[in-house]
């Protein structure tokens, strides 16, 4: 077992093999599309190829129904319609191992040796979930990719290609924009106390001067670097599929996500509520109050936790996705991608991470057998889906306790990897 195990730590074999069974399970996926009643790709695939046709036809991506997705992403997979249907798979398992690479580096550079950055990275490579959502035809894996290598530059002090990647992640989906508010105030200029004026005459600090010189510590080269950079990626694009494609690119991408109300089965603690009330005048409001709890959360985050990003970013992504109106199995990738980057710094012991493991699997388990009755056995089981949505709350809320409570800051990781 250890020498199986210890194959797994080495990179040259574990990437080449994270590859080869993701294009396993693409080449299966096509022989099942072909052979059985159950089809293996994902409906949104099918969706992506069909915007891609429109771009090559001169029309719009947005005339494709529900297609509500950055029309760049319809644009790089127009070889689906020049070369082979299944280029876009090839694509996202190539961004699914592409992520993975960028964990291993990510954890290098924070002192981790590559036998331990790549046995923390296989929790990601060789995990059934990203595996198949990649396999199948699910972009994520290119917003994951996108995600992580703007915090490996930002963590490498790349901020022109940090900024950069940064105005594309949120252009191609915009839950990154959360990650705005605590990559500002990592940038920002850190004031030593006792220093300066203030130091002189402590007493003479007020609230007044003290909210000055906090948002002075705003202004730094390195801040506007950074926004502008970001500002002129996000803007530009916006300007140029809007010049292209009008309204309709507004709407499907950015503003349809503001007032989304999806009443359809779903991990969410809302839907239960956004169902009942669908025809009611009240339900737009009562989605868009869906969003103060999130936002509370994320500014508490944003707060405490900015001075680690990979931490920070992680709690973002768990929050955002965990109190959201839609939450979908595809969603928990957002996070899980950040996962890897906060383990090595865990006092957590093997035991009790995977006592975590199985009890947000079990969270997973309890919505999935009332689902199940009511996608396939019409059953009325709207009720126990929303109370095992609420359970896999609680979970998922103790879980990031959890992880705050044993998580350890870089420096003192570190020092704790040398005493041993």
């Amino acid at each position: 077992m250890e020498r199986y195990t210890s194959w797994f730590a080495k990179k040259h074999f574990l990437f080449p093999a994270s590859f080869i069974i993701r294009l396993a399970l693409v080449i299966y996926g096509d022989y099942q599309d072909r052979t059985m009643e159950v089809k293996y790709t994902d409906i949104d695939y099918h969706v992506f190829t069909d915007a891609a046709r429109f771009i090559t036809q001169g029309e719009s991506p947005c005339n494709r129904s529900t297609y509500r997705y950055a029309p760049v992403l319809a644009w790089i997979l127009t070889p689906n319609i020049y070369l082979n249907f299944t280029f876009g798979k090839i694509l996202f398992i190539l961004c699914d191992v592409l992520t993975g690479l960028l964990i291993y580096q990510y954890l290098c550079l924070r002192g981790i040796s590559s036998e331990v950055a790549c046995r923390v990275c296989s929790l990601w490579l060789l995990n059934p979930l990203p595996m198949g959502v990649s396999s199948r035809g699910n972009a994520e894996s290119i917003l994951t990719a996108l995600v992580l290598c703007t915090l490996l530059c930002l963590e490498g002090r790349r901020l022109t290609w940090a900024a950069a990647l940064y105005g594309l992640s949120v252009h191609m989906k915009i839950y990154p924009v959360t990650y705005a508010l605590p990559i500002a105030l990592a940038l920002r200029t850190q004031v030593t106390p006792g220093v300066g004026r203030e130091a002189v005459h402590p007493q003479r600090r007020g609230w007044g001067s003290s909210l000055w010189g906090f948002l002075r510590s705003f202004l730094n080269g390195e801040l506007l670097l950074f926004a502008v950079v970001a500002a002129i990626v996000f803007f530009g694009l916006g300007a140029l599929f809007y010049h292209m494609y009008g309204w309709d690119f507004l709407h499907e991408t950015y503003l349809y996500h503001l007032t989304r109300r999806d009443i359809r089965h779903n991990f969410s603690p809302y839907f239960y509520m956004l169902y009942l009330t669908a025809d009611s005048e009240w339900s737009q409001w009562l989605g868009l109050a869906a969003f103060v709890p999130q936002l509370a959360l994320l500014l508490l985050v944003s707060w405490v936790h900015h001075r680690d990003l990979a931490l920070c970013c992680f709690l973002h992504t768990a929050i955002f996705v965990s109190f959201n109106k839609v939450c979908t199995s595809q969603y928990f990738l957002w996070y899980l991608c950040l996962l890897p980057l906060v383990i090595p710094n865990l006092s957590l012991s093997t035991w009790q991470g995977v006592a975590l493991l199985a009890l947000w699997f079990t969270g997973q388990g309890a919505w999935l057998g009332p689902a199940y009755f009511l996608e396939f056995k019409g059953h009325n089981t709207f009720l126990a889906i929303w109370l095992a949505g609420l359970l896999f709350l609680v979970i998922n809320c103790f879980i990031l306790v959890q992880i705050v409570v044993h998580y350890r800051p870089v420096a003192q990781a570190a020092q704790g990897r040398k005493d041993k």
